[in-house]
């Protein structure tokens, strides 16, 4: 049964709210917040459980075939008039369709030692955060592992994502060098990307087999904890830029590992 809310006090709405903007709320309710028709449907295509839903009017007209399917996979739905949809956007052409969204239970996966993954380490950027897992996602890796980083359930690491972290496996690691550690035990080939123009070429390298590529922080680059277990690797580059975006860097990275096995 679809409900109306017309308050902007109401307590869902101001719930909704907070999980939208405090990490630390988002882990004390074990949900989260998403805006928006395509991350909505995505998380209903991808078995992510719809607490509550809220849209507009003119969402439901716009959208009529991804908000049935939104609505009919979640525990609660509520019509929302456009003065309380504009207290939950953060969006400056916000689509009046919002979601609050359990948190699933434990990550599922595990290290598979003949897998190809990117390991971030304290990546600080939500939308850096979102970008690589979207081109992770697309290039076909394994899974992304997650050191320190920032909180994949921030709104702006979801819209970066364009849904790809509601479904690439992601694995959430305290320590990245003890992480590297057990990979390199198990065969795997571990690398750290460094701007440094003395490391190895990552084109020079073979990419066969298991590979965990690290990217470091936007600011300070990986830990020397971390680079000492890793084959220190560089980024060909002919300009004069001295580095890389820390979501570029990624994608080119993931694209040489995707790309090189099919040649050697």
């Amino acid at each position: 049964m679809i409900k109306t809310i017309e308050s902007r006090s109401n307590e869902k709405i101001k719930s909704a709210q907070k999980l939208a903007a405090s990490s630390r709320f988002r882990n004390e309710r074990r949900e989260f917040f998403l805006e928006g028709a395509r991350l909505c449907f995505d998380a209903a295509a991808s078995g992510i459980t719809l607490k509550q839903v809220f849209f507009t009017e003119s969402c439901a007209e716009k959208y009529p075939e991804k908000l049935e399917r939104i609505i009919s996979s979640a525990d609660e739905a509520y019509k929302i008039s456009r003065d309380v949809a504009s207290k939950l956007a953060d969006t400056q052409s916000s689509q009046g369709v919002f979601a609050v969204c359990a948190m699933p239970q434990g990550d599922g996966a595990g290290i598979k030692k003949d897998g190809k993954y990117i390991l971030l380490e304290n990546i600080q950027d939500p939308a850096n955060l979102g970008a690589i897992a979207r081109t992770a996602e697309a290039l076909g890796i394994d899974g992304a592992v997650l050191c320190g980083c920032c909180d994949v359930y921030n709104p702006k690491a979801q819209r970066a994502a364009m849904g790809s972290l509601l479904r690439l496996p992601l694995i959430f690691c305290g320590d990245a060098a003890d992480t590297l550690k057990r990979c390199v035990e198990n065969g795997m080939l571990t690398l750290a990307a460094t701007p440094d123009k003395n490391a190895e070429k990552i084109t020079d390298i073979s990419l066969s087999g298991g590979v965990i590529a690290v990217i470091g922080n936007e600011g300070n680059g990986v830990t020397e904890e971390t680079m000492a277990v890793c084959r220190r690797v560089t980024i060909p580059m002919k300009g004069r830029a001295e580095s890389l975006n820390a979501s570029m860097a990624a994608a080119l990275v993931m694209w040489e590992m995707m790309r090189q096995p099919e040649n050697t």
